[in-house]
């Protein structure tokens, strides 16, 4: 049987990451990765490669690119999934590849008085958004894909689904973003209403959901915290669809308010994580809830943020509601 063409391959790899319902990000990444090392070697199949030609490309990366170890290390996940899960030529990558070397970096914290100032710079749906990133702890792509039924306001709690992961997890809803975000709902519910009216009205939602509940990606408690100013045209079922704010957005929103706030700091979205863990630690709150409410598979990554001692045995109040 000769080789599958270029497209039909990677659309394999698209296959075989969504059955093993990886991220949209990760199925762009691998698929990105496989491309670029096909057109490294002429656009020859990979069936016609092997191991020593991986490493080569790999050392290429880090060498001529100058890409970072974590980089690296993402290139080669998607090759050896490529041949392990896709083609079914289980390979091993040899001793001799040149990685680059990892450094440990202590992350961009800001004090409580720069993150008011930098919420300051900011207004309207990005201003709130940034509000949960500190007052809750939450990653930029989990802030942006919440669901509206994943705030609960009865018990002031935000759920947190398919985090980094893949894992559930349930934080605090800070009081302080509540009203500002009850009427941002309102709003939002408003929009879906005019998109259903128009013949729209869908969010995108897990394949097994919709093959056993299709309503749902219509109701809206399915629809997204944080919609897309624009809806678009599904490909794979011609419905018109609003997804989530694209990160971007809420990128440079949050650049821009911290040299608006003249902070000094390359201040990000993960910056305002970073804050809610130590600021946390520095009330005294205990590591290992820091743990959860982060996400942190292991206690070894929240512990960069060990700038105080511990102290158990408190309820958790949430940074942003401290006065």
């Amino acid at each position: 049987m000769p080789p599958a063409p270029r497209e039909k391959l990677l659309e394999q790899v698209r296959r075989a990451c969504r059955t093993r319902q990886f991220s949209l990000r990760t199925v762009e990444a691998y698929t990105g990765w496989i491309r670029r090392y096909i057109l490294h070697h002429g656009k020859r199949h990979p069936t016609q490669l092997d191991s020593q030609h991986v490493a080569a490309y790999l050392t290429h990366i880090a060498n001529d690119g100058a890409v970072s170890a974590a980089t690296q290390s993402q290139a080669a996940s998607a090759l050896l999934f490529l041949y392990r899960e896709v083609l079914r030529q289980p390979i091993e990558l040899p001793h001799h590849i040149l990685r680059p070397r990892r450094q440990k970096r202590l992350p961009i914290v800001l004090e409580r008085g720069e993150v008011a100032r930098l919420l300051a710079e900011l207004s309207g749906s990005k201003r709130i958004a940034a509000q949960i990133m500190y007052g809750s702890g939450l990653r930029l792509l989990e802030t942006l894909q919440l669901r509206i039924k994943d705030i609960r306001f009865d018990t002031n709690e935000i759920v947190v689904r398919a985090g980094k992961g893949g894992h559930d997890r349930v934080t605090m809803l800070p009081h302080a973003v509540q009203p500002d975000l009850r009427r941002h709902i309102r709003s939002v519910a408003a929009q879906h209403t005019r998109d259903l009216e128009r013949g729209g009205g869908r969010a995108p939602i897990p394949p097994a959901l919709a093959r056993k509940l299709p309503s749902a990606a219509h109701e809206l408690g399915w629809q997204y915290v944080f919609p897309a100013t624009r809806q678009y045209t599904d490909p794979r079922t011609g419905e018109r669809t609003r997804h989530h704010l694209h990160e971007s957005a809420l990128q440079r929103a949050v650049a821009e308010a911290a040299r608006s706030a003249n902070l000094g700091k390359r201040a990000t979205c993960h910056s305002l994580r970073h804050s809610f863990a130590t600021h946390l630690l520095q009330d005294g709150y205990d590591i290992r809830t820091i743990q959860e409410l982060l996400g942190h598979k292991s206690l070894n990554t929240t512990m960069i943020y060990t700038h105080v001692l511990n102290r158990g045995g408190l309820g958790v109040r949430s940074p942003l509601d401290r006065s």
